[in-house]
């Protein structure tokens, strides 16, 4: 399966919307190299789907890629049919594993409360990155198999 890289998002602080900053580098067991959740643990990117964006957008929501605070917002590929453990390439170089589908919200976020609804527990996924490297908006997004690094 492939699909295609639509923006590259961070933020400083950790509850808030993303900012899309078109392109960063993912660094192996952190994350995105200046982003407020990379750190060495299961969900170190998160990615949603543009047509889950637009699923809120057509509810009348003013959102755009960010707005749910994921990291990757990706178009053209299926994230939930992507099983636990598998794996994508992202550009040239980098691969991450998937380590999470959806999130529990306890509470209500700053982000349901700035866009209105937050969509990434029902529809966004975690990963790990495993091979690091540059990644930017435009960038081919797709399954690879296992590799056998850690």
């Amino acid at each position: 399966m492939k699909g295609t890289i639509v923006a590259v998002c961070t933020s400083k602080k950790k509850g808030i919307r993303k900012r899309n900053v078109g392109e960063a580098k993912l660094k192996v067991d952190w994350g995105i190299v200046g982003d407020a959740h990379a750190d060495d643990w299961h969900r170190q990117v998160s990615l949603l789907a543009l047509e889950s964006i637009e699923k809120m957008q057509a509810l009348g929501l003013n959102v755009g890629p960010g707005s749910f605070a994921e990291n990757l917002t990706t178009q053209g590929l299926d994230l939930l049919s992507l099983p636990i453990g598998s794996q994508v390439r992202v550009g040239d170089q980098a691969i991450l594993e998937i380590t999470q589908h959806g999130k529990i919200c306890h509470d209500r976020c700053a982000v349901y409360y700035q866009a209105g609804d937050c969509v990434m527990p029902r529809e966004g996924i975690f990963a790990r990155v495993i091979k690091g490297g540059q990644v930017k908006a435009g960038d081919a997004i797709e399954t690879v198999e296992a590799t056998d690094q850690p």
